[in-house]
């Protein structure tokens, strides 16, 4: 292998996984690079499957899909879901708005907020290790137009280096500077209040091998559904990149910079058997309950008086920073070092799905029964400040907000030296290395009850009734019925090392990949103890305003630890000059979440084991000048796992209950793409699943059953058409039915989502074009829920005249103007 491809390989090696980069293959991946894989933007997609060789994806003996800019700015809206939703194998939801994107990769069960796949960025976690606290990762990136593509790589020896994954890795990849400097600018408008101002710029720094690439975006956002609170923010990224005269590497300096606030929406109740939206008290549909009643909402606590943040939603504030080098050296070695730092500030703060108690909308009788608190007679419902009485017909809504702080601290490093070798017809590119992690979090929190009437928007009620005595009580004060009615305070850390090694070979018609991977992981709990006190002993107060739950300061510390290994083998064998056949398996782990491990007096911890994951898949992949695509089967299966869940205790708080269950999972996955004309395309996926639970400690009844939120079938189209002026796209996506809960008590509907994107191009002058589009999400505002009350659990069931969900987000059209320079 000579040194300029030694070279090339180096600068596209990230061995945190499925890097990406559009450079020239290597010679032997040439010979068998078909046609359409140069369609996408006339050059050929070159994957590094996270040891040291570079590959056209028809090359590489596992499932992968690349989303390119262009498709990326047709799908963006709001959050990762929106781009994520049309890559095959992947369900995600995105409901929640803008962040928390609960995401499921094909075999695997998961709640969501990436736990089986790490959200990376240029090769980096966001963070280098979950279940620190519940926040999911997408917290802390936001997408711009600094994003030149994304790629999603499942299984294989990929997902051994760096971070590490045994389901895949998704990363973002972004754009740096060339000799060739590149501006943009867009403004976006939306209906329901948004505006968003994004712009990115590259070029050469010096005529040195210095370059520059900078993005990021301001927004602002009263939707998409109107709770009277803002969504707002903004956020900076940019990378620095030095390459070395001799052409045997560079240096790479990355950094984010984010100051951003965004609205987070939970299930509401629905109708029980149409799962259409209830009417409200005002005679409109209810799509919200959030309301911005509560800004600034303050109550007396054994500690001071306390103000709640939830106005602020999902706050993020903070940024990172890392480098990469790589370096050719003598004898055909190479090297690759990477490290990241990164700081949050971090709130997440959101409104639960009811009281915790009832959780639909109840009559002013059934709110007074349901808590023995008399009859209507003896009831006066108010408003809170104006004193006006509510009509007797009116419902209403006892809800709670749940106010988390969570700030964040992590680094990481990795070091790989890469060796390239002949033996026989085989080349060998074989890579040592290791990773290393340690991160910190805080899970802080403090939900608060309150009373409101039943519609959008809601308005805050005051109740006083009468006693058996014949005594005027007050039981809501300020609409507040709970001050402070849960309260935890933990710090949890982790630190993660791992060592691997991998051996990739390739002749002229095999490829081979076989790599194994040894970690080790520590983690430490300081939790406080919870205590009920008294804050007052007025008379005229209900009892549960007279008491506040707050910190005991009795802290409990434990430690855990516990390590595994991984192994993974792949082969690829050239048939044809238009078909590959591919086989990979993988045994690998996932560390249990740390923060839902209980400890005894002592200090001692309930088991801490990694959950075993094998992955099997055998497919084909076939390309020609008009068509390509794959045919892959797959088998999933994970044992022990310690699935962490958030349930209602009865009484308004949440507990965390660790369940352990096992799956298994077996499916099919077909993908392709025609090109009828040089202006008409069209692109579909399908992914079929059968799964279910084998094992699953707390309840046998549910063995056999299927994994909660998760269909059956995955099916993605589109149609697009391009010419130099005019491009337009129609985006289908359809997920199949699927349980709520694991046991299976209430089915989801099927749904279907469409999405569609139109431009106008034209060029004002040399070097310089502008684009006015128009998009619209869920075209026909269809009404899919995708999931029910998690907090629930399998305590809800079909036959209620309410059901606790979520719908998926309401139609919305948004107008842009991208100016390119």
């Amino acid at each position: 292998m000579n040194k300029t491809t030694i070279a090339s390989i180096v600068s596209l090696c990230l061995a945190q996984g499925a890097y990406a980069a559009e450079e020239a293959a290597p010679d032997t991946a040439k010979k068998a690079a078909p046609d359409t894989a140069k369609k996408a933007n006339n050059v050929e997609r070159i994957i590094v499957s996270g040891t040291s060789k570079g590959r056209v994806i028809s090359d590489t003996p596992q499932s992968v899909t690349s989303i390119s800019e262009d498709e990326l700015v047709k799908l963006s809206s709001s959050s990762q879901a929106d781009v994520l939703r049309y890559i095959p194998g992947i369900k995600v939801e995105g409901g929640g708005g803008e962040v928390a994107t609960n995401l499921q990769v094909r075999g695997l069960p998961s709640s969501g907020q990436f736990q089986f796949t790490p959200l990376s960025y240029d090769g980096s976690p966001t963070l280098s290790v979950f279940g620190l606290n519940s926040s999911a990762f997408d917290v802390y990136y936001r997408n711009d137009l600094g994003i030149e593509r994304v790629e999603f790589v499942r299984g294989g020896v990929s997902n051994l280096f760096g971070q590490g994954s045994v389901a895949g890795i998704i990363n973002y990849i972004s754009k740096t500077g060339s000799d060739d400097p590149q501006s943009t600018v867009q403004m976006e408008l939306s209906d329901q209040g948004r505006t968003r101002l994004d712009f990115a710029t590259s070029g050469p720094i010096n005529e040195d091998g210095l370059y520059y690439a900078l993005s990021g975006f301001y927004r602002y956002d009263e939707g998409p559904l109107d709770t009277g609170l803002e969504t707002k923010g903004t956020q900076l990224r940019g990378n620095i990149r030095k390459e070395f005269d001799d052409g045997s590497g560079s240096f790479t300096v990355y950094g984010q910079y984010i100051d951003d606030q965004a609205q987070f929406y939970l299930p509401i109740p629905l109708d029980g058997e149409s799962r259409e939206r209830l009417i409200g008290n005002d005679g409109r549909e209810v799509e919200s309950l959030q309301t911005a009643q509560v800004s600034n909402l303050t109550y007396d606590t054994a500690n001071g008086r306390y103000e709640s943040p939830i106005s602020d939603g999902v706050v993020t504030k903070g940024g990172s920073i890392s480098v990469v080098f790589e370096k050719e050296l003598a004898n055909d070695f190479a090297i690759n070092m990477r490290s990241k730092y990164a700081k949050y500030q971090h709130e997440f703060n959101l409104f639960l799905d009811g009281d915790g108690i009832i959780n639909v909308p109840e009559s002013q009788d059934d709110f007074l029964a349901n808590r023995g608190l008399g009859d209507a007679s003896g009831a006066e419902f108010s408003y809170v400040n104006s004193g006006i009485a509510l009509a007797s017909d009116d419902l209403l809504f006892a809800n709670r907000i749940l106010d988390r702080d969570r700030p964040a601290e992590d680094f990481s490093a990795e070091f790989n030296i890469i060796k390239s070798i002949y033996v026989g017809d085989f080349s060998h590119d074989i890579t040592v290395g290791t990773f290393f992690s340690h991160s910190e979090a805080d899970d802080d929190n403090v939900i608060t009850t309150y009373l409101g009437e039943f519609n959008n928007n809601p308005r805050l009620i005051d109740l006083t009734y009468t006693d058996v005595n014949g005594d005027e009580i007050q039981y809501t004060q300020n609409g507040i019925s709970g001050p402070g009615i849960s309260y935890t305070n933990q710090t949890i850390s982790a630190t993660r090392r791992a060592l691997y090694i991998a051996d990739q070979m390739e002749s002229d018609d095999w490829i081979f990949d076989f790599g194994v991977r040894y970690e080790e992981i520590e983690g430490k709990i300081s939790r406080e103890g919870s205590q009920v006190v008294q804050i007052n002993n007025d008379p005229s107060l209900a009892s549960n305003l007279q008491v506040n739950t707050t910190g005991s300061g009795v802290m409990t510390y434990g430690e855990v630890d516990t390590s595994e290994f991984a192994v993974s083998g792949a082969a690829l064998y050239r048939l044809t000059d238009n078909l590959n056949v591919y086989a990979n398996a993988s045994r690998g782990f996932f560390f249990p979440e740390i923060r839902g491990i209980q400890f005894n007096d002592l200090g001692e911890p309930a088991s801490y084991e990694a959950e075993i994951v094998e992955q099997g898949e055998l497919g084909v992949k076939f390309f020609d000048n008009d068509f390509s695509g794959s045919i892959a089967l797959f088998r999933t299966d994970l044992k022990d796992r310690r699935s962490v869940d958030f349930v209602n205790d009865g009484n308004g708080g949440v507990l965390e209950l660790p369940v352990m269950q096992s799956t298994k999972a077996t499916g099919v996955e077909l993908t392709g793409r025609y090109d009828i004309t040089d202006e008409w395309a069209v692109d579909a996926n399908m992914t079929y699943t059968d799964h279910e639970f084998t094992e699953f400690d707390s309840d046998p009844s549910i063995i056999g059953n299927e994994l909660r939120r998760k269909p059956k079938i995955l099916f993605n189209t589109s149609i697009s058409y391009t010419t130099d002026d005019w491009d337009a796209s129609i985006y289908h996506n359809f997920t199949g039915k699927n349980f709520a809960n694991d046991a299976n008590s209430v089915e989801l509907d099927s749904f279907h989502l469409f999405r569609f994107d139109a431009g106008y191009n034209w060029q004002v002058a040399p070097e310089q074009t502008v684009r006015l589009s128009v998009g619209v999400f869920n075209l026909f505002d269809s009404d899919g829920v995708t999931e029910g009350s998690p907090r629930l659990g399998n305590s809800q069931t079909a036959d209620n005249p309410y059901f606790v969900g979520r719908p998926i987000l309401p139609r919305r059209v948004t107008l842009r103007v991208k100016y390119d320079f």
